[in-house]
């Protein structure tokens, strides 16, 4: 007659409660692994985020130095009968920076059926990806590599030199850009942009007595400031954007890891106390026989 040591077997539901702790063990290795790059990359978005503040206000006195002009000039767009409005929308070629490339797809889907005909150029490729599906008819002109590092006039004034040169005869410009209103948030807004007819035709543009073969530069020259300020601003609200992001991301994280490091030690806890269990019973087995 043999006798088996009950102790020397594990029974199934302990081989599964050891499966379950060591899923439970590898899944908080890769959330503590993800809550390093979120925050790797938080502390990487609010260093570029330093640089985007302060690009953004210089390109501001780029472009509000040209609203001040047309504005004492009182230019304002031509209501042009059967002409298409040029609508550029600035996004980048970045992503996990929450919504800030669909609020501007989202604005274009809203205002734009019930306005007149239009014309789309995207800057960068999310929006035009999230565009080109529900607008893909109207995209003229699209321009990639954005948002890899902080905008510059001579990125702006590429655009524009391209931009003028599209052969529709547009009533006027806007550029749809994400404005800058806090660290917290932004909102999509308007830049008017004015073609060479409405310059010509401001009611106080003698005053500044420009002559007639500049009219085309003065219009490329402050297309170009408003590019740069919608630029260099959007490029402000991403990098706001993606800390926001990321910063979340973290704390998710964070709170991931305390619930799955409490679900481990009360599993570790279950098998020990099974292993207790099959000691003790095995052991009164044992004096028994």
């Amino acid at each position: 007659m043999r006798c088996h040591s009950v102790a020397g077997t594990t029974s199934p539901s302990a081989v599964a409660t050891y499966a379950t702790l060591r899923e439970i063990e590898d899944r908080l290795k890769s959330i503590r692994n993800i809550e390093k790059i979120t925050n790797t990359m938080k502390i990487v978005a609010s260093t570029k985020l330093t640089r985007a503040q302060r690009a953004m206000t210089e390109s501001r006195k780029y472009g509000e130095t040209s609203n001040e002009v047309f504005e004492a000039a009182e230019t304002k767009p031509l209501e042009g009968e059967g002409k298409k409005q040029l609508i550029v929308v600035c996004s980048s070629d970045k992503g996990l920076c929450g919504g800030i490339h669909s609020s501007l797809s989202r604005y274009i889907r809203r205002t734009t059926p019930d306005g007149p005909p239009f014309d789309l150029v995207i800057l960068g490729e999310k929006c035009k990806a999230q565009l080109g599906r529900t607008n893909g008819q109207n995209i003229v002109l699209s321009f990639a590599g954005i948002g890899k590092d902080v905008p510059t006039f001579a990125d702006a004034q590429a655009i524009a030199d391209q931009i003028t040169q599209l052969s529709g005869d547009y009533s006027d410009v806007k550029i749809l850009y994400n404005k800058f209103i806090n660290a917290q948030s932004y909102e999509a807004a308007i830049i008017e942009a004015f073609n060479e007819e409405a310059i010509a035709a401001s009611a106080n543009f003698s005053a500044f007595e420009v002559d007639d073969e500049v009219l085309a530069n003065l219009r490329e020259y402050s297309l170009a400031n408003s590019l740069y300020w919608a630029l260099a601003e959007g490029h402000a609200c991403e990098q706001s954007a993606r800390r926001n992001a990321m910063d979340n991301a973290s704390k998710n994280a964070g709170d991931m890891i305390s619930k799955y490091q409490i679900l481990f030690n009360r599993t570790r806890q279950a098998v020990i106390t099974g292993e207790l269990v099959e000691i003790i019973t095995g052991a009164t087995a044992s004096e028994d026989m």
